[in-house]
């Protein structure tokens, strides 16, 4: 595409520092103002009738009631009242519509050829699969252990884990129910895919169920649904059969204790770049997670898949409105059709409890310049790349094919991480805009800026800025190769920086549906 002769409307992929405004696509009836702009400048020659803040839209022509408004030359909703050429296009003159498209499957498919030549540090495990930390882990079947799991770990200090080099941590995951659900059903099989995927996780070398001894999550059904068998690596206590809290403490230390001199046993060797399965994930967006972070991500994401290893996007709420995209590039019509089911699910679970798949975008998101579900989450799906979409996966579902992959989640961060980890993810990529300091354990979470202004308000908290896109000029995939190129050292053992700040013990949050009763 080629810019106006004065280069105040932008192209995105324009080798010149971008001015006044971007234009995403020739199509589009708005344009996304990359600075403050008053009312009354000119943009080329269009005078802007109202103000419109960075990170903003404007109207490009004049768009009548009812007329769809066009962005990344999609349909994000349809206007609500008539809106001039030049005015400011948000949440008060545009609104979220229903979409009806004719779905196409497998039209787009992009099979990479693999070639699996990097390599990255990692933990060999004895079952094949590769970690890219070494924790030791304490699981609470049920709220009420989640007190003494926390007293257990509390002992391993980082004096006392002085002594074992090899080890990342004793790290907690600790929740809020376990009891007062069905013992059978889609709530209860998730809750212990959750529990199985973080108890035989890569980057879990040992791990210490901790129970009450009554609750509905009973760990010997985990043990014998999964076929589990308890060892030196794999140990159980209930707190009611051990002899109550204080003696179920004393046990547990005791028990880390010789897990720990096991686990320090490990050691990083070379392993293959096809071990790696990462998550991705966007919180706190903004009107620029679309344009630079997004697809920088995507770009590192479609590298992964040419080393035969696994992307994982997942929060169907936000994908919601682009998923006629996903089922062009999924591998069959079968898959296609999983994620049309998934995006149903939500649509009649949402309509049960009174809400709208549209009560998203945030009051953040919307403050960076996002107004409607439809065009966050065509910004979202960049964050897949372009390769062929191999499989739909319930939440915590293992992953079973390498390439990329959709699990079904929430688009709630915490919630929808923790089924990333759970079907085997060991490295997480997390965009924003807005400034999420999210972590994670035992997955190391590292964080790309959407904009430099903000990179350079959080840099303690940001692992990469993606905002030189716009600010520096950079290329899309010069971002990309740089974030494929650090998923590669964090992966070999580069802390992140939310690992550094010590974000992640607070962050398991298994999705809860079905009745609390």
């Amino acid at each position: 595409m080629s810019n106006n002769d004065d280069k105040t409307i932008v192209w995105l992929g324009q080798n010149e520092a971008p001015n006044d405004c971007l234009v995403l696509n020739e199509a589009d009836t708005v344009a996304v103002a990359l600075r403050n702009l008053a009312q009354g400048h000119e943009v080329n020659d269009i005078k802007l009738s109202t103000a419109v803040p960075k990170g903003h839209k404007f109207a490009l022509k004049a768009i009548a009631k009812g007329e769809d408004v066009i962005k990344y030359a999609q349909a994000i909703g349809v206007a609500s009242d008539d809106i001039e050429l030049g005015s400011h296009v948000h949440t008060h003159n545009l609104e979220f519509r229903e979409t009806e498209v004719q779905y196409e499957f497998a039209s787009h498919t992009n099979d990479f050829p693999v070639n699996s030549n990097d390599t990255f540090d990692g933990f060999l495990r004895p079952n094949g699969s590769v970690g890219t930390r070494n924790y030791v882990a304490v699981i609470s079947s049920v709220n009420c252990s989640a007190t003494a799991a926390y007293q257990i770990a509390a002992a391993f200090d980082d004096a006392v884990l002085a002594d074992y080099p090899a080890v990342d941590g004793v790290t907690v995951f600790a929740h809020g129910t376990g009891c007062g659900l069905a013992d059978n059903g889609e709530g209860f099989d998730q809750l212990q895919r959750v529990f199985a995927g973080y108890a035989t996780h890569p980057n879990v070398a040992a791990v210490l169920l901790v129970g009450l001894g009554c609750e509905v999550s009973q760990l010997k059904t985990l043990l014998d649904t999964y076929r589990f068998k308890e060892g030196p690596l794999l140990r159980t206590m209930n707190i009611q059969s051990t002899g109550g809290h204080k003696k179920t403490v004393q046990r547990g230390q005791a028990l880390i204790t010789e897990m720990l001199q096991e686990a320090n046993q490990h050691q990083r060797t070379p392993c293959s770049a096809s071990h790696l399965s990462l998550a991705l994930q966007c919180g706190g967006s903004d009107a620029w997670s679309g344009v630079t972070a997004n697809p920088a991500l995507g770009y590192a994401a479609d590298l992964l898949v040419k080393q035969g290893a696994r992307a994982v996007l997942a929060e169907t709420p936000e994908v919601y409105g682009a998923e006629h995209l996903l089922t062009r590039r999924a591998s069959s019509t079968e898959v296609g059709n999983d994620l049309l089911a998934r995006i149903n699910w939500w649509q009649d679970y949402v309509a049960r409890n009174n809400g709208s798949l549209d009560n998203n975008p945030s009051p953040g998101n919307k403050l960076g310049g996002l107004t409607t579900i439809l065009e966050k989450s065509l910004g979202a799906v960049a964050k897949s790349g372009t390769s062929t979409m191999t499989g739909v996966y319930k939440y915590a579902e293992p992953i079973s094919r390498a390439g990329f992959a959709f699990m079904d989640s929430p688009g709630y961060d915490p919630v929808s991480v923790t089924g990333q980890i759970a079907s085997g993810c060991n490295v997480v990529a997390f965009t924003t805009g807005r400034g999420s300091t999210f972590g994670s354990k035992p997955a190391p979470c590292f964080k790309i800026a959407t904009n430099t202004d903000m990179y350079e308000r959080m840099s303690d908290d940001m692992d990469i800025n993606a905002g030189r896109i716009l600010s520096d000029g950079e290329s899309v995939e010069t971002l990309g190769t740089e974030i494929y190129q650090l998923v590669l050292s964090i992966a070999s053992g580069h802390k992140t920086l939310s690992e550094v700040h010590n974000i992640g013990n607070n962050e398991f949050v298994p999705w809860q549906i079905g009745a609390t009763m």
